[in-house]
């Protein structure tokens, strides 16, 4: 499985873990990740497994901010690899996003 999502309602935490490529052929699992979140107050995207992440993958991040914007939680990318974390800093994602 490339994406798995899980919510800990005790702590009002979603975790969405990416493994492989971070491209638009996982859109649709990416955004059913998503989609349930209203109750949570905080979304980690952990991207420790990510070995490959293109423009669409950025465009699916912005996607997930704007529909966590919508229901008061924040974002956080965690543990991005190198070549990963390159993209972000790139695309100036840690002024959107807090990344650690």
């Amino acid at each position: 499985m490339t994406v798995r999502s899980t919510i800990d309602d005790k702590k009002s935490t979603a975790l969405i873990q990416i493994r492989g490529r971070f491209d638009f052929s996982i859109h649709k699992a990416f955004r059913d990740a998503y989609k349930n979140i209203s109750t949570v107050r905080k979304v980690i995207v952990d991207l420790s497994e990510v070995e490959y992440m293109d423009s669409a993958a950025l465009g699916m991040l912005l996607l997930l901010r704007e529909h966590a914007h919508l229901h008061s939680a924040s974002v956080t990318l965690r543990a991005p690899r190198a070549d990963v974390s390159r993209v972000l800093e790139i695309a100036n994602f840690g002024r959107l996003f807090e990344i650690v």
